[in-house]
């Protein structure tokens, strides 16, 4: 690896963990306002069918795996440890980074949620679809990205 090379992955990790610190401090200050002006199980009318609610969840995105216990915590630290994996080895890969702090910091939302309240805080209710929360989104625009960004990866490597 040239000096050059380690110094775009060293910014590519410093820019991960900032959009991961970003996520987290987000979910978390939204999350506590939420069970500060919401009673447990309360929903509250925002426009159009979309919902403030305080509920919790057990399981995994949206609602899956509810009461997997260690399951859950076994398929998230797998998830998080392969992430880092490849990120290791593609962080030099242009955007890399972004879908990285957002999957990050969205995991470590939750988890933070799961080590304090024994289940993930979800807040946000939108007709058709299970409640979820700041962390979900960005799990869930992290994963959009990510194909993205592997996608013009691998055309970029082919065409090379």
């Amino acid at each position: 690896m040239t000096p050059g090379t380690a110094r775009t992955a060293r910014g590519a990790w410093r820019r991960a963990a900032g959009v991961l610190v970003v996520v987290l401090a987000a979910d978390q200050v939204v999350k506590a306002l939420v069970t500060a002006s919401l009673e447990r199980g309360e929903e509250r009318a925002v426009v159009a069918g979309i919902k403030l609610v305080n509920t919790r969840n057990s399981g995994i995105a949206f609602g899956q795996l509810q009461g997997g216990g260690a399951i859950v915590a076994v398929v998230i630290a797998i998830a998080v440890c392969a992430l880092l994996v490849y990120f290791a080895h593609h962080a030099r890969q242009r955007l890399m980074w972004l879908p990285t702090g957002l999957l990050l910091g969205g995991a470590l939302g939750n988890i933070a949620d799961r080590i304090r309240e024994g289940a993930v805080v979800d807040f946000l209710k939108v007709p058709y679809w299970p409640a979820f929360n700041v962390a979900d989104a960005a799990i869930t625009c992290g994963v959009v990205i990510l194909l993205v960004v592997m996608d013009r990866g691998d055309r970029a490597s082919r065409s090379a």
